[in-house]
């Protein structure tokens, strides 16, 4: 029972990762037949954000009374309808209607499982498990990559990821006795959990260093995806259906990265894997950032940063419950995901701006902002919340 809902998990991480890399691979091409600007791109995604956060600020109540798994199947199923909404749109309005469901289906899940694997499982699993979500985002723009290339339309790119979403939805509805079934197993040893107001949240010490980190995080890895391949066709003169091929390899870099820190996550622990990762990533963008005629260091770099900042989110997830206890873990992972969702609202929409203003070729020193925000503020949390290793072995404890 505990390794079929296991891949039961992993399946959700798929389905969380599949539509998050599709806007940006087919904007360089929606943008045309909608008739927009191209910083358009942002407002699709401030609306999907927006609902995010506000369905992360819910998802303490929604799993206290429905349970991690009903919120998990409800919310891909969601999501599965708006991308079939995107598909039908003709209009940008549309998109915009359509996005308002996407993002509260996907705030509502990742909330919910992120919870419960950091509550029951190791750092390992916490690995593999986004790595899967990688999986998902990288696996999209090849799906829209091909429609674009034979069917020339990116309609079909959206419809064709909803179907595999229903797919994964009716997995997750069928499954959900195993749900109930290891919830009754573990629930003599279960933690009972804290309901913390914000104002509550907000004063735990070291909450608005981790939300910062939280928050400049997702803003790096949003808006590099979200513009990549718009920075590659209007700054490398690259054609667009070859750049939304060249923007999956950031997914791809997260996905490998994700599954190599796998084998060393419970070994370096969540910290060193932020450090690490953080100065990884960092040079990726330094590779981008090379004013080099050669289209190779920029690919390379989009595969690097990707690489280095594959471990991050994970590990700040997975850190929740030895930073801020058990008991706090749930109210705390809520408010780390809206900010996180703050992040990927208002910096990509902020980017869209600049390009309209200024120039697309700003991309890499805006990645290099965020990045060098994640390392400063993580490592002033490493000092404001030391941990001995007692602590550190007995909150990462495998629960398999």
């Amino acid at each position: 029972m505990y390794s079929l809902l296991l891949v039961i998990i992993y399946l959700a991480f798929i389905s969380l990762g599949l539509p998050d890399s599709l806007l940006g691979s087919a904007w360089p091409v929606m943008q045309g037949g909608l008739d927009v600007p191209v910083s358009y791109a942002g407002i699709v995604t401030m609306i999907i954000s927006g609902g995010t956060i506000v369905s992360s600020l819910f998802s303490d109540r929604l799993t206290r009374k429905f349970g991690a798994g009903l919120v998990t199947a409800i919310s891909v199923l969601l999501t599965a309808v708006a991308l079939v909404g995107f598909s039908l749109s003709g209009s940008f309005w549309l998109l915009c209607l359509w996005a308002i469901p996407y993002g509260l289906g996907a705030g509502a899940v990742d909330a919910a499982l992120n919870l419960y694997v950091a509550l029951h499982y190791s750092s390992r699993q916490m690995s593999w498990l986004h790595c899967c979500w990688g999986v998902g985002a990288a696996i999209s723009p090849y799906i829209m990559g091909f429609y674009l290339t034979n069917q020339h339309n990116w309609q079909g790119g959206y419809r064709a990821v909803a179907v595999l979403q229903l797919g994964l939805a009716a997995i997750l509805f069928i499954s959900l006795p195993l749900w109930q079934a290891h919830r009754q197993k573990k629930g003599t040893g279960e933690v009972v959990a804290n309901h913390l107001s914000l104002k509550d949240i907000w004063g735990l010490k070291g909450v608005k260093l981790v939300l910062l980190t939280f928050l400049a995080y997702c803003a790096l890895e949003q808006t590099t995806g979200l513009w990549a391949s718009t920075y590659l066709v209007q700054a490398r003169g690259i054609d667009p259906e070859t750049a939304a091929r060249f923007g999956s390899f950031f997914f791809l870099g997260i996905t490998f990265g994700r599954f190599l820190s796998g084998f060393i996550a419970d070994r370096l622990g969540d910290r060193q894997l932020i450090r690490l990762g953080t100065l990884i990533m960092l040079l990726g963008t330094l590779f981008i950032l090379l004013p080099l005629k050669s289209d190779g260091f920029a690919l390379a770099g989009l595969i690097v940063l990707g690489f280095g900042g594959a471990p991050i989110y994970p590990a700040i997830i997975h850190a929740t419950p030895a930073n801020f206890g058990k008991e706090n873990s749930q109210s705390v992972i809520g408010i780390q995901m809206a900010a996180a969702y703050v992040g990927t609202t208002f910096m990509p929409p902020l980017f869209g701006t600049l390009v309209q203003y200024v120039s697309i070729r700003l991309y890499p020193f805006y990645l290099l902002v965020f990045g060098l925000i994640v390392l400063i503020s993580s490592e002033r949390l490493v000092k404001a919340i030391p941990l001995s290793e007692t602590q550190t072995e007995t909150v990462f404890r495998s629960e398999e």
